[in-house]
């Protein structure tokens, strides 16, 4: 007597998962100081991770500070800076969006070209834009707008930091899974 087709295939599923991975996990092999064959390791950065999830709660505040300060400065400015602060403005908004999204997918994931993504547009973009608006004193910059440009800057550059480290580590793990690969 044969068992139903969906049942043999979870039983098959559960003995390999229980039985089969366990064996693998506990005979790991040791390479260059790096466990490596089939590794359950959790490589996500929990400082990345916290980064990401105060920033993402900071960023309404810097956007709403930054849209009163615009509103109040805005007729001292010359035209061609009030383009530019309005224009910075839209792009850092899509951009913020976009890296944060992409962070959290990448490290929560571990997701390297989303992490990867994540990191270039920090790097790239978002770190320039926001030295822009915290060292050009010709925008007229106020007091507040100071304090949160400094407050995003630092959680920019932290989280390129740890973006870093992160990808860097999950990179090395991804090489050497896929050169595990190769001999099994």
């Amino acid at each position: 007597m044969e068992l139903p087709e969906t049942i043999r295939r979870r039983l098959e599923d559960f003995s390999r998962t229980v039985l089969f991975d366990q064996s693998r996990t506990q005979s790991l092999t040791k390479e260059n100081g790096a466990f490596l064959a089939h590794d359950k390791r959790v490589l996500s950065s929990l400082h990345l991770q916290m980064s990401l999830y105060f920033n993402m709660w900071f960023f309404p505040l810097w956007w709403i500070s930054e849209i009163v300060m615009l509103q109040l400065k805005y007729p001292a400015l010359p035209d061609y800076y009030k383009f530019i602060l309005v224009t910075v403005l839209i792009l850092m908004t899509l951009i913020e969006a976009i890296r944060l999204f992409l962070g959290y997918a990448g490290n929560l994931q571990e997701k390297v070209p989303e992490l990867a993504g994540f990191w270039l547009l920090s790097i790239l973009l978002q770190f320039p834009l926001i030295l822009f608006q915290l060292f050009n004193e010709a925008i007229l910059i106020q007091p507040l707008e100071r304090g949160v440009h400094i407050v995003l800057a630092i959680f920019i550059l932290t989280q390129a930091l740890s973006g870093f480290v992160a990808l860097r580590d999950m990179v090395r793990h991804t090489e050497s899974q896929f050169h595990l690969r190769q001999f099994d």
